[in-house]
């Protein structure tokens, strides 16, 4: 990479660093920390969720889906309004109601401790293993483009979140999430805008390429359940979006920073809904990809082409398609996106340990050892991601074992919060039960298809993969209801 793009890329790190650092103070409450004191503006906050929702797996891997496919994988930011509304006319007021930072209180006054501290510890497990990743992939492209030692690159990634998210607490995190979506946006069009007019014929060339390829589709309209149709992504997108504005910490948390209820509402309609555009962008260049590279096909090695490659070509344009000076804003941007995600689970998992153990498990609590808490837990968090994203460089195999039981363990969260905000009627045992009963269709669903052979073969599950994140949670939510209706 040129001298200059390297420049702009660590005076943009140390940027960020010293602007988070710069809301340190030395006489915070956890209150601080965790919300900010509810004093922050909502404008900030909704590009603060924007931030949050946006990684840089999304920058990459919405491009490769795009080049390699087509929009289908679009559906699922369409589906965001129905989740967002929910979260608005049900899960803010009552977020708002309870008072708490976390958001597992709630399930605690609802079903007791067992419930809290099931979504909790695994909502944690999650965070931990979520800053590994991405600490991970943004060691990736440096390590291909510096040369660095991918061990070092993580160390210095994960110090400089770790510093302005301990010192900063949440209004650093908030503040510099709003402007790292800034410059993530303004790379997306710069970049889309150069593919379009690099073209002999420019854009017009664009949308003809794209639409004689068939890139434009959203996908088939069928009622197949076992292939990737327009309604199973959006489905699907409903249930994920859902559980990600209603019931996450990380989207719970700038609710709670928010000065009051409207103000809270109105962060999550727009942060919420600037996601659509943006992630429209973000197919659009990599259909620009495609388009290019096929006027130019010499410019491109023919490996990017292959399936396991496509994540990789929307990095490649950057290094070797883009002038001096932008390819550094762009590497700018990915990290921006990793680095609000890192910054989110530092925060809102230290809050987390802190309100729903720490607090709850300990009696005359002072402000002092809470500040102190809160910093201890976001380095743990911290120090554990970096370790962790040390072993996926060995053995990325680990990294896919544990997604699926991530997938299984969150799965069962979404249909715990409706059952107990809907049906008022379940007690403690009928929803321990549903519980129970959906993490094993979960299980079955998840493992099945990798693990059922032979004799085994015909009890493998027959949905798609996006399926089972719907079916637990609507097994969960009826059995718990259906109990409650036959006491």
């Amino acid at each position: 990479m040129n001298p200059v793009d390297v420049t702009i890329f660590v005076v943009y790190l140390l940027g960020i660093v010293l602007f988070g650092i710069s809301f340190y103070r030395k006489e915070r409450t956890s209150r601080d920390f965790s919300t900010g004191s509810g004093t922050l503006p909502a404008w900030v906050i909704g590009l603060s969720i924007f931030a949050t929702f946006v990684s840089s797996i999304s920058y990459l891997a919405l491009p490769g889906a795009a080049f390699l496919g087509n929009w289908n994988a679009f559906v699922f930011s369409l589906s965001i309004p129905i989740a967002i509304f929910m979260a608005i006319k049900f899960f803010i007021p009552l977020y708002r109601s309870v008072g708490s930072p976390s958001a597992y209180t709630y399930l605690e006054e609802r079903f007791g401790p067992w419930a809290k501290n099931y979504v909790a510890i695994f909502w944690l497990l999650t965070q931990v293993m979520r800053v590994a990743v991405i600490l991970y992939l943004l060691a990736l492209p440096m390590y291909v483009i510096l040369g660095w030692d991918m061990r070092l690159i993580i160390i210095i990634t994960g110090i400089s979140v770790m510093i302005y998210a301990i010192l900063g607490g949440i209004k650093a995190v908030i503040w510099t999430d709003a402007i790292q979506a800034i410059i993530l946006i303004t790379g997306a069009v710069v970049t889309l805008g150069i593919l379009m007019f690099s073209l002999p014929e420019g854009p017009r060339q664009y949308f003809e390429v794209a639409a004689l390829h068939d890139k434009f589709s959203l996908g088939s309209f069928g009622l197949s359940l076992t292939e990737s149709t327009f309604w199973i992504v959006f489905i699907y997108g409903i249930f994920i979006n859902l559980q990600n504005y209603g019931i996450d910490q990380n989207y719970i948390q700038r609710y709670m920073s928010a000065r009051n209820e409207k103000e809270a509402i109105s962060s999550a309609f727009g942060g919420g809904l600037l996601y659509i555009p943006v992630s429209l962008l973000f197919f659009m260049i990599g259909t620009g990809l495609f388009v290019y590279y096929q006027v130019y096909p010499d410019l491109l090695p023919g490996e990017f082409r292959e399936t396991g490659m496509s994540d990789s070509v929307f990095p490649y344009f950057i290094v070797n398609g883009l002038p001096v000076g932008l390819t550094g804003l762009l590497i700018a941007s990915i990290f921006s996106a990793g680095m609000s995600t890192i910054s989110t689970s530092l925060n809102s998992g230290a809050t987390v340990i802190l309100s729903d153990f720490y607090q709850r498990y300990k009696n005359d609590v002072s402000e002092k050892e809470s500040v102190r808490v809160l910093y201890l837990a976001s380095a743990l968090i911290c120090v554990l991601g970096v370790m962790i994203s040390f072993y996926i460089i060995q053995v990325e195999s680990a990294l896919d074992i544990w997604w699926n039981l991530a997938g299984i363990f969150s799965g069962g969260m979404l249909g715990l919060f409706l059952l107990g905000f809907f049906s008022k009627k379940v007690e403690n045992a009928q929803a321990a039960i549903g519980v129970v009963l959906g993490l094993l269709v979960i299980i079955w669903m998840s493992l099945s298809p990798a693990y059922f052979s032979g004799p085994l073969e015909n009890l493998q599950n027959p949905l798609h993969s996006y399926l089972t994140i719907v079916v637990g949670t609507m097994v969960i939510f009826l059995t718990g209801f259906l109990l409650s209706i036959k006491k």
